[in-house]
């Protein structure tokens, strides 16, 4: 679990938020092109996620990513199942 190299997107984890399984770069960009606020916690078993993060992101977007508060959850739910139609819509 040393190296810092995100998993391909063949391994998948059950994402707590949408109830199915995802990969990791669907929870990269799945925030307005940011990481889900949950992603360190749903990744740091498979790979050291908040150190490849910090290499990638920006100060100003690990910010907006991780350290906001989140909004209400009936909008959140509803970004997200828009999110996931457009992520199923760029596969078909």
């Amino acid at each position: 679990m040393t190296e810092s190299i995100p998993p391909t997107d063949e391994q998948t984890i059950r994402c707590p938020r949408l109830g199915h399984q995802i990969p990791f770069s669907f929870c990269r960009i799945e925030n307005e092109g940011l990481p889900c606020f949950k992603t360190l916690d749903c990744w740091y078993v498979h790979f050291p996620v908040e150190t490849h993060l910090k290499a990638e992101l920006t100060p100003e977007q690990w910010e907006k990513a991780f350290d906001r508060p989140s909004g209400p959850k009936m909008a959140s739910l509803l970004e997200l199942i828009e999110q996931a139609g457009k992520v199923k819509k760029q596969e078909s």
